[in-house]
């Protein structure tokens, strides 16, 4: 974003400015007509490319050449000048569907270029961008085209080496070649020296680790460059000080965004030209030099360090002398760990149009000062520590920024106080986060005034009282989210004017009443509908039919019943839906297990629902727990997507019945949870289960399986991973391992090799037909006694052999005698932590009293609940990240703040 804007004042509109003209001028006269020589070199390229869009169906014969689509001839001599052959769309990344990729393909050229492309002598101009050769290199003859003033290979996925020769492009002045995929390493940049005339210079996502002489190449030897763009060149930090590098160029643009650079270049300092400087996303972990007096030039600074906080536990205070730059209109510093207040200073960035300090360490208040701003559109102070009254801040914005504040986010601080109706003044604001705060009281009335807001994020606060009835005035309004408050009353019913809302996140709130048909009437634009956890009924027509489309619904804990909703057989597009607690008891209709949508994830769990399914698909989480449901688990869930399977039951039972299938170790292979707890399920676990390598929850407790505990659990590798990344997902499900086999009818040994799971962190094989002894191996799972970030989660370090047929002393020094008496009981065993002593052949000395209760004993004072342990441990912990839409948004809190919040307001604001 940085770039784009420091673009309006620097050389692309010079080169656009001199395309559009020469396309009028040169274009203009249909009385000259071009070269025959030229039109047939242009016949020849387009014989040797493939052209599945047509974009050259008007190079045909008998039509003048200098007609030709993409074409542009002179004036008066009728030599092709440009060449503007560029595809409409760049290539999809690696994350890009099948479609997306098929669409990239269906308009872009492929095959190769032919040599004819040499007759066209006076060619100035040639765009090949975003076009598909990814079957040649960039041909050596381009080099030869000594005309050409603008050349753009980018992101036209060539392969290979750069040519050098195109360094005798002597009159070239436009050169991107962003995104080339090299299978030559690149040593040295010596080639560019001989492009004098180049004013823009594009080599981003070209990897030169190796090419040490870049800098002494760009800046000293390209006299007339004024914009470098390297993003993402994997270069190294170069420590050359300001004195040593010689520049003879007047730079204005410098991109080194996305390499792993680690201190701040000092040499930039000596570029007293430069307008734009973009660092963003590399891993800046070194004070930031307090040399910005130098570049008073200055416009545009974007620094976001790609380092966490555990890569780089340094703070440092925001350098003083950014605060002289008074024709700064951007400031970006993100993820830098700035610690302290910010300075009143401040408000001598007279130009300041957009202040991003997103993800520091910033405390106290924000400066009165910021009010001084009067050119401030957006300000971003988000996940810091800044402590302050939310109403103190909306009046020092106020003294100057009333007429241009257009976007104000301050989400995950510590602000506190009331929204007062200073807020309704903003006559401009189309953009507020406020999330994660503790601000509290009413939403106030004066909302209804903010005629330009399109996205309105105060969820997870402390507000309270009902939503104004006035939110229906709001006709700009996009996304609404109050979730995780404590408003009250009910829904007004004017959320159905908001004919522009898209999202409505509602949840976790203290709501009551009936919702009716007319809070929807005119939303045809909503996607995501999100308001679980309020005390709402919901109870249309039969017969209504919903304006919107959705592709999330969450609905939790709303009275939905007692028929199963009628209505969702007219959402095609539902990835999401959450109905659990909904008082629904019916069986499921055979239309919604029809559904033309693809599920992602569905969670029909607690309700009362009966009846077998048939045929369902779903693509990553099912959760159908807690109902009556009966018969075998449909094959059609059989996708390698699924993550996680619950059937499992609290207190209303479920009976799936049969044989455990095969088929969801064949090809459930992303398979995490599989819980088919407290079912009928017989026979023995199918050994397809062990190729599960992603497998870190299994619970097959209380069913009827038998037979002996496979040895190929061994190959559950997920379980066998001791070291596990701490970040916020690894802190839930990816720290949760954990195996429970209890109350089934096993029979035979414990494996040995269950001990090879060193990652395991609950292991319950209680209530079985065991025998023989405890294996020493179990003793290396050393995770099931401590684990120093999952101290808080005491309650899954469990370990449970009660009631078998074991016999023999537990293995000694060991972890397990760390564990309670009652993981032990109802066996033959001896040692500690049992009460019983071994003799000296290792059996107990009173082996008939400590026996006296095995079996498969229903005696529930003595087991160690593994209940408690998976219901708490994981639908306490896990189950909400993929539920709780709050949780979930914390975890994508870093790609919210590159994407959505640019998304939802940029592209919003050119609506």
């Amino acid at each position: 974003m940085a770039t784009m804007t420091i673009l309006t004042n620097s050389l692309f509109p010079f080169l656009l400015l001199i395309a559009v003209i020469t396309v009028s001028f040169f274009h203009g006269n249909s009385n000259v007509l071009c070269i025959e020589s030229e039109r047939e070199a242009l016949l020849k390229l387009k014989n040797d490319l493939i052209d599945p869009s047509n974009t050259l169906s008007s190079w045909v014969e008998g039509v003048d050449c200098c007609h030709w689509n993409g074409v542009v001839c002179h004036n008066s001599t009728g030599h092709v000048l440009q060449l503007h052959l560029p595809a409409p769309f760049s290539p999809p990344d690696d994350w890009a569907s099948l479609a997306e990729w098929e669409a990239y393909r269906h308009s872009a050229l492929a095959g190769k270029l032919n040599p004819s492309l040499l007759e066209l002598q006076h060619l100035n101009w040639l765009d090949l961008s975003n076009n598909n050769f990814s079957s040649i290199q960039i041909p050596e003859f381009l080099g030869l085209l000594g005309s050409l003033t603008y050349l753009n290979l980018s992101q036209a996925l060539f392969q290979g080496a750069i040519p050098h020769n195109l360094g005798n492009l002597s009159e070239l002045q436009y050169l991107d070649l962003r995104g080339i995929y090299l299978s030559e390493e690149v040593k040295s940049l010596q080639w560019v020296s001989g492009l004098s005339s180049l004013r823009y210079l594009d080599l981003s996502d070209v990897d030169l680790r190796n090419a040490t002489d870049w800098l002494q190449v760009t800046l000293s030897n390209l006299p007339s460059l004024l914009e470098l763009h390297l993003s993402g060149c994997m270069l190294q930090d170069d420590t050359s000080p300001i004195s040593t590098v010689n520049f003879t160029n007047s730079l204005a643009v410098l991109d080194l965004s996305g390499n792993p650079l680690f201190s701040f270049p000092m040499w930039i300092f000596g570029l007293h030209g430069l307008v734009s400087i973009d660092l963003s996303f590399d891993y800046l972990k070194s004070p930031i030099p307090d040399y910005f007096g130098n570049i008073s030039s200055l416009e545009v600074l974007h620094l976001v360090s790609d380092a966490s906080r555990d890569f780089n536990p340094h703070s440092f205070s925001i350098p003083n002398s950014l605060y002289s730059l008074n024709r700064l209109q951007f400031l970006g510093l993100v993820k830098n760990n700035f610690q302290g207040e910010i300075s009143n200073a401040i408000g001598n960035l007279s130009s300041l149009i957009h202040l991003d300090l997103w993800g520091n360490q910033l405390q106290g208040k924000v400066p009165a000062s910021l009010g001084d701003l009067c050119k401030l559109k957006e300000m971003d102070l988000s996940y810091n520590g800044i402590d302050q009254d939310i109403s103190e801040i909306l009046r020092s914005l106020s003294k100057c920024c009333l007429e241009s504040l257009e976007s104000l986010s301050m989400a995950d601080n510590q602000l506190s106080g009331h929204l007062t109706h200073k807020l309704g003044q903003f006559k401009n604001l189309a953009y507020l986060n406020l999330a994660r705060n503790n601000i509290s009281g009413p939403i106030p009335l004066s909302i209804w005034e903010l005629s330009s807001l399109k996205v309105f994020d105060v969820s997870e606060n402390q507000l309270n009282d009902p939503i104004p009835l006035s939110i229906g005035e709001l006709s700009s309004l996009k996304v609404f989210d109050i979730s995780v408050n404590q408003l009250n009353g009910t829904l007004p019913p004017s959320f159905g004017q908001l004919k522009n809302l898209e999202s409505l996140y509602i949840g976790q709130n203290q709501l009551e009443g009936v919702v009716s048909e007319t809070h929807f009437s005119n939303l045809t634009k909503l996607s995501t509908l999100s308001a679980s956890g309020n005390m709402l009924r919901f109870e249309p027509n039969s017969s209504w039919i919903p304006p919107f489309q959705c592709e999330i619904i969450e609905l939790s804990h709303w009275h939905l019943g007692p028929k199963f909703p009628h209505w969702l057989k007219f959402q095609n597009s539902l990835s999401l839906l959450d109905l659990s607690h909904a008082g629904i008891a019916d069986v499921m209709p055979t239309w919604f297990l029809n559904l033309s949508t693809q599920f992602q994830m569905l969670n029909l769990s607690s309700n009362q629902l009966t009846g077998g399914i048939s045929y369902l698909t779903v693509g990553n989480i099912v959760d159908l727990s807690s109902n009556r449901l009966s018969g075998r688990i449909p094959s059609s869930l059989g996708h390698a997507r699924l993550e996680m399977l619950n059937l499992r039951y609290n207190s209303i039972e479920n009976h799936f019945s049969g044989r455990i299938p095969a088929w969801i170790g064949d090809k459930l292979s992303n398979l995490m949870v599989l819980s088919l707890r407290s079912n009928n399920f017989v026979g023995h676990i199918p050994h397809q289960i062990c190729a599960l390598q992603s497998l870190q929850i299994l619970d097959l407790g209380h069913n009827d399986i038998s037979g002996a505990i496979p040895k190929c659990l061994r190959n559950l590798s997920a379980m066998a991973i001791k070291e596990k990344q701490k970040d916020l997902y690894s802190t839930t499900l990816g720290l949760v391992t954990s195996i429970d086999l209890s109350s089934n009818s096993f029979t035979g040994q414990i494996p040995k090799e269950v001990g090879t799971l060193i990652g395991l962190l609950s292991l319950n094989l209680s209530r079985n037909l065991l025998t023989g002894n405890i294996p020493d191996s179990i003793g290396d799972l050393k995770l099931m006694e401590s684990l120093d970030f999952f101290s808080n989660l005491n309650f899954l370090n469990h370990f449970n052999v009660s009631y078998n047929n074991l016999t023999g002393q537990i293995p000694t020094a060991t972890q397990l005698q760390s564990f309670e008496n009652s993981s032990f009981m109802g066996n033959h065993l001896c040692g500690p932590p049992v009460s019983k002593s071994c003799s000296p052949k290792g059996v107990p000395t009173d082996a008939s009293k400590n026996g006296e209760n095995s079996g498969r004993s229903k005696v529930n004072g003595f087991y160690v609940s593994m209940v408690v342990g998976f219901v708490m441990g994981f639908w306490g912990v896990v189950a909400p990240l993929f539920f709780i839409r709050s949780w979930r948004h914390a975890y994508y809190g870093k790609l919210e703040h590159i994407g959505n919040k640019v998304y939802v307001f940029w592209a919003t604001k050119c609506i």
